[in-house]
C-alpha cells in the first residue's frame, strides 16, 4: 500500500472543518489526513485559522488560511483566491473537499480550466445534499462539479442513496467511507463495577440543536413514572448553537424532578471519563428543515465505551447503530415509544450490559485507513458500491 502511495500526485485536503473545531465532520477530515499520510502519501491540509497555541504535532503539512471558516459569499471568495494563487501547485495534484465549504469555493472555479485542478475528491455528509439541491444555482452548479470529480465518496448508504435521488450524475464514481472511531481513541475493556450507584445516567453529546434532540429526550424522561425518574439522572455534554435551543432545554430542565447536569464543551482526553461514568447513551437526532443525520460517530463512540445507545431511526443512524444488537432504535415523534425504550433500558441491567458489549464489537469494525485508501488509490475499485 506504501509503495503505490508514494508513487501517487500530492494530495491537498482543503476543509473550513478542522481541528480545534469540533464534530463529526471535523473529525472525519482530521481522521482522513493522518490515515493518509500513514498510507504514505503526500498530504497537505489547507484549513480555518486557528490560534498557534492549540495547534498539534500533525503527520502532515498544515497550512492555516485567513478564514474563519463560515459558508458566506466572503469566505468562499477568499477561499478561491487562494485557490487561484496556488493553482500551479494544484493542477497536477489530488485536490479533495471533504465538505461543503471549499466545494462552494471550486464551484466558482471549475469553469475555468486554468484554475481547476486535473483531479479532485469529494465527501458529501447530508444536509448539503439537500441546500445544493434547493436552490436551482447550486443544483446546477453542484451537477457540474460532481461531473468532473474523480470520486465522490459518502458516510452511509443513507447519505449515498440521498445525493443518488437529488443528483443521479455521482452513480457510478460514488462509494462508502463509513465512518470509525478516532486514531487516539482508547477502548478501555469493560471493568466489572465496584460501587453502587445511587442513580442511572443518561448521556447525550453532540453540540446544542434541536436536530440533536436532546430536547426529545429530557421529555421522554420526564414522562417516566416517578419510580423510574427517582432512579435516573440526565447528563449534556455540548455547547449552544444558533438560536434559544440551550434556554428551552435549561427552562425544560427546571421543570424536572431529577438531576439534569450541563456540562458544556469538554475536550476529548476527559470525554472519555465521562462516558464511563454514564450507563446509557441517548442521541435523539430528528431531521429539521434541510439538515439530517447523515451517520454519527458519536454513537460508535458511545458504543466503546459498552454504552447501549437510544436514537431515532432517522437518517444514516441505523448503519451507526444495530437496532436490538447495540441499541434500541425509535420512530422519531413516537414520545410514548422513546420512553418506554428508556423504561426497557433502566430497568433491564443484563439487557444494558448485553448492548454494551455488542456494542465494544461493533465500534470498531471500520478503519480509516481503508477509506482513505478508497479515496486516493486510482487503482482501487474494492470500496466501491454501486
Amino acid at each position: 500500500m506504501r509503495a503505490s502511495a508514494v508513487t501517487s500526485p500530492p494530495v491537498f485536503l482543503i476543509t473550513h472543518e478542522f481541528f480545534p473545531k469540533r464534530g463529526g465532520i471535523a473529525t472525519f477530515t482530521e481522521e482522513i489526513a493522518k490515515a493518509s499520510a500513514s498510507l504514505g502519501y503526500d498530504v497537505e491540509v489547507w484549513a480555518q485559522s486557528a490560534p498557534p497555541a492549540v495547534e498539534k504535532d500533525w503527520p502532515f503539512r498544515l497550512r492555516r488560511l485567513p478564514l474563519k471558516g463560515t459558508h458566506d459569499l466572503i469566505c468562499q471568495f477568499r477561499l478561491a483566491w487562494q485557490l487561484v494563487r496556488e493553482r500551479r501547485r494544484l493542477r497536477y495534484a489530488t485536490v479533495y473537499l471533504p465538505e461543503p465549504g471549499p466545494m462552494l469555493a471550486m464551484m466558482l472555479l471549475q469553469f475555468f480550466h486554468a484554475f481547476r485542478p486535473h483531479r479532485f475528491v469529494l465527501t458529501f455528509h447530508g444536509s448539503e445534499i439537500l441546500r445544493f439541491a434547493k436552490n436551482p444555482f447550486t443544483r446546477w452548479y453542484t451537477r457540474k462539479l460532481i461531473k468532473r470529480a474523480a470520486r465522490i465518496s459518502t458516510l452511509s448508504r443513507y447519505t449515498q442513496d440521498l445525493l443518488f435521488t437529488h443528483f443521479p450524475e455521482a452513480e457510478g464514481k460514488t462509494f462508502l467511507t463509513p465512518g470509525a472511531l478516532r486514531a487516539d481513541f482508547a477502548v478501555v475493556p469493560a471493568a466489572a463495577s465496584t460501587a453502587a450507584k445511587d442513580r442511572i445516567v443518561v448521556l447525550t453529546v453532540g453540540r446544542l440543536h434541536p436536530r440533536k434532540g436532546q430536547l426529545l429526550t429530557l421529555q421522554a424522561l420526564q414522562a417516566l413514572a416517578p419510580e423510574f425518574r427517582s432512579q435516573i439522572e440526565y447528563w449534556l455534554i455540548g455547547s449552544q448553537s444558533k438560536g434559544n435551543y440551550e434556554g428551552a432545554l435549561r427552562a425544560a430542565a427546571a421543570q424536572s424532578d431529577f438531576p439534569v447536569r450541563f456540562f458544556g464543551d469538554v475536550p476529548d482526553d476527559e470525554l472519555s471519563a465521562i462516558y464511563d461514568r454514564a450507563d446509557i447513551f441517548a442521541m435523539t437526532s430528528v431531521n429539521h428543515g434541510d439538515s439530517v443525520e447523515g451517520f454519527g460517530l458519536v454513537y460508535l463512540e458511545a458504543a466503546a465505551h459498552g454504552l447501549p445507545v437510544v436514537a431515532h431511526t432517522v437518517g444514516g443512524v441505523g448503519e451507526a447503530v444495530d437496532d436490538g444488537v447495540t441499541g434500541l432504535l425509535v420512530p422519531p415523534h413516537r414520545p410514548a415509544q422513546l420512553t418506554a425504550a428508556f423504561e426497557k433500558l433502566i430497568t433491564d441491567e443484563p439487557l444494558r450490559r448485553r448492548l454494551g458489549e455488542a456494542g465494544r464489537e461493533w465500534a470498531s469494525r471500520n478503519c480509516w485507513k481503508q477509506s482513505a485508501a478508497a479515496l486516493f488509490s486510482r487503482d482501487s475499485e474494492a470500496a466501491a458500491a454501486h
